[in-house]
């Protein structure tokens, strides 16, 4: 089944955290508010085959951390950042470049 691109997924995640306090979450909060930002395919919503009890698409938000040097990752990009045990903030870049794509307001 389809499943939206780990960009798709990233850009979401910046979307959350451009409207979250000092532009900081956690995960459990990405992973409530992701879905008002990316319409989700059948194959995001299929239970994940390793971790029981969440949907493929949460746990993709989930390997943000660990999938950090991949190409496209938004912590890789620059536009995000860990800053601590599941939390993360939005970079200065991050915020350019919702700007630039019309997304969040200057």
């Amino acid at each position: 089944m389809a499943l939206t691109s780990e960009p798709a997924i990233g850009l979401a995640v910046m979307q959350v955290l451009a409207n979250e306090p000092k532009g900081e979450a956690t995960v459990r909060t990405l992973v409530k508010k992701v879905p008002n930002y990316v319409k989700l395919t059948n194959g995001d919503r299929e239970p994940s085959p390793t971790r029981p009890g969440e949907e493929v698409w949460e746990q993709r938000v989930r390997n943000l951390k660990s999938h950090h040097e991949a190409e496209g990752n938004v912590i890789a990009e620059g536009f995000v950042e860990h800053i601590g045990w599941g939390r993360y903030r939005l970079t200065e870049a991050g915020h350019r470049h919702l700007v630039h794509k019309g997304l969040v307001q200057e």
